[in-house]
């Protein structure tokens, strides 16, 4: 499941974090509430950005018969 949770610390900072994407697209989803919110002041990639889309193809051959 995709996620995008965005938590509003009580000095006023605003941190956006993402679950369930993959790759660039974390960063292509989250950037009309930067664009909305304001300049970006850090930012820290996760494992999940490096992961390229793997496209698996499985095939069951049968064994018996």
């Amino acid at each position: 499941m995709k996620q995008i949770i965005v938590d509003i610390m009580p000095d006023g900072e605003i941190k956006i974090e993402t679950r369930g994407f993959v790759g660039r697209a974390c960063l292509e989803e989250t950037e009309f509430l930067k664009k909305l919110l304001g300049y970006e002041k850090a930012k820290q990639l996760t494992a999940a950005f490096y992961t390229k889309n793997k496209v698996v193809i499985k095939k069951h051959l049968p064994l018996c018969g």
